[in-house]
Order: C-alpha cells, then structure tokens, then sequence
C-alpha cells in the first residue's frame, strides 16, 4: 500500500515502511517523490528575466550618460562573480554563523541529515547562529554547497518536533533551488543601492563635462532610486511566494504541518520580547530567515520578505485538514 499526499503544486509519496520514528535516521529513507513547484519556478523565471530587462536598460542609460562601458562591465562581473561564489560566506559572515561539527550539536546535525536524506539531498553543512533572536535559514549556490543553520536561541524555544519542522522548512528551499536565485536577483537592487550611496564619487569616473556634470548625477540618482524600487519589489514578490513552498515541503517532509504552525506563532510571538538593537543586528538577513526579524526603525517593513504570518498558518491548516 502507498499513501499518496497531494496539495496544490506539491506531492509527496510515502512508503509502507517509512514511519516518522524520532531519532531513527533508518526510517528516513529517501522514498519521497518531490513534485516541482510550477508556481515557484515560473515566479522564479518571470523574476529573472524582468530583473535582466531592469539591469540591461540601467546599464544602457549609465552608458548613455557617459560612463565607462569597461568599468560597468568589470563592475557587474565582479559583483556577479563574488555573488555566485561567496554568497553563502557572506551570509554566514554578516549574521555571525559558526559552522559546528557533529561532535558539538549532534542531534542538531541528525535532525538535518534525516530530513535531507528524506528529500534525497546531501547531507547539508550545519551551522549556528548565536542571537537572542530565535531563526533559521538556508544558504548556497546548490544542493552540494548549502547551508543549513539555526540561532541558539531557536534550539532553546522550540521542542524538538516544532525544531524538525524549521529545518524542514530550509530543506525545502535547498530542494527548491530557490537560494540562488534569490541571491541573483538581489543583484541588480545591490548594485543600484550602492550607487544611490555613492553617487557622487561614481559621478567622478563618468562625464568631465563640468556643464552637465551635476545634471548626469542627478539623473543616475533618479534612475538608481526608480531601479532599486523596482527590483526590490520584484525580489520581494519572489521572496514571499517561495516562503509558501518552503511552508509546503516542510509539512511533506514531516508529515506535520501543525509542528510548523506551532514553531511559527512561537518565532513570531517571541520576536515582540527581543529589543529593537538586537533584531537591528540581523535585518539585513530577513530575506534568508523563516521569519523576519523587524525593529520597526527601518523601511525593511515597507518591503515585506514574507508572506503575513495568518495567510501561512492558514496555508498549512488547509494541509494538515486535507492530510486528515
């Protein structure tokens, strides 16, 4: 006998033999048929190509402006370049995460090899986050190069099946190769950001014409501030959707949406007791979180990561009634 799950973009297949048995990494076998999620990977290319569309026609007006096309093609490549390859150090570097090794947090480290075993993925590396602010994200440019990792503070609130719910939920974006594509797609917003902070020192490199000098720079501003609006909301959109289909594996891998329903209202109703200067400290990795971490000091609000915590909660009642 087979049961068979089945929701939305999703499916997951379940042996006879393959029984949620707490600590048994043998019963985690890789028998789970992982339908792809169709929505996700649309949004994922429609945001593609509209940021190739943005990033083209902002290189092209810089050009037109005077700029050098060998500065702005070093420029883009060494960024894209970096972004590719370092993306992950970087994550792990701004938000201060230790890679840890089995012998330090060996639950922790069979949690993740369980449940990447289940979604027949390799086992990812695991580190830990030291913040009072409870969280969890995944990072990495493939399967083979991901990163799966928690605060200290998660692994105190949470009970282990709430935890194995989170994990679950960063497995899934390591199977829906939705990391990279989030990391790529920032680029263009990055690279308009920098330039709106330093308008005036890149004005040095373009026009030396001193009459339209100051009107160039103004323009570049202008253009940089519209870009970064529009890249922004477009990576944001993708954010949003892929922390549903994340929200969906995870009650796939577990077999328990209400773990995840559970962890979730804990994450979120913890976050109201954190002072505004610790979640200060890792906003810049909201986008990468389970649940943002927001001080209400910043315009992060204004450009939401995630969907509403009610429409998540309500998305995995609708699978945990459907399981029943």
């Amino acid at each position: 006998m087979r049961d068979t799950r089945e929701s939305g973009s999703g499916v997951a297949t379940r042996g006879k033999t393959d029984i949620h048995i707490k600590g048994d990494p043998i019963q985690y076998i890789p028998t789970m048929k992982w339908t792809r999620d169709f929505g996700l990977t649309a949004r994922m290319l429609l945001t593609s190509f509209l940021l190739l569309i943005v990033y083209l026609i902002f290189l092209g007006i810089l050009y037109a402006l005077g700029f050098s096309f060998g500065f702005l093609l070093f420029v883009a490549a060494a960024m894209a370049f970096v972004q590719y390859f370092f993306s992950d150090k970087l994550v792990l570097w701004s938000t201060g995460t230790r890679i840890v090794g089995e012998d330090e947090y060996p639950e922790l480290h069979r949690m993740v090899e369980r449940l990447a075993t289940r979604a027949g993925l390799p086992k990812p590396t695991v580190g830990v986050m030291p913040s009072p602010v409870p969280n969890a994200f995944a990072t990495g440019r493939s399967p083979r190069h991901a990163v799966v990792a928690v605060t200290d503070s998660i692994m105190r609130l949470l009970t282990p099946e709430e935890l194995e719910a989170v994990i679950a939920h960063e497995i899934s974006h390591v199977k829906n190769r939705d990391m990279l594509t989030l990391t790529m797609a920032s680029f263009i917003s990055m690279l308009a950001f920098l330039i709106m902070r330093n308008w005036i020192f890149i004005g040095l490199f373009g026009s030396r014409d001193s009459d339209s000098n100051m009107g160039a720079l103004i323009l570049v501003y202008v253009i940089s501030i519209i870009v970064w609006v529009v890249s922004t909301l477009l990576t944001r959109a993708l954010s949003r959707y892929r922390e549903f289909a994340a929200d969906r594996g995870s009650a796939y891998l577990t077999g328990n949406p209400r773990a995840l329903i559970s962890a979730l209202t804990k994450i979120s109703g913890r976050m109201d007791y954190i002072p505004a200067e610790k979640k200060q400290e890792v906003e810049g990795a909201n986008a990468f979180f389970i649940i943002p971490a927001l001080s209400g000091n910043t315009l992060m609000e204004l450009f939401s990561t995630h969907p509403p915590l009610e429409k998540r909660v309500a998305a995995l009642e609708e699978l945990a009634a459907g399981a029943r």
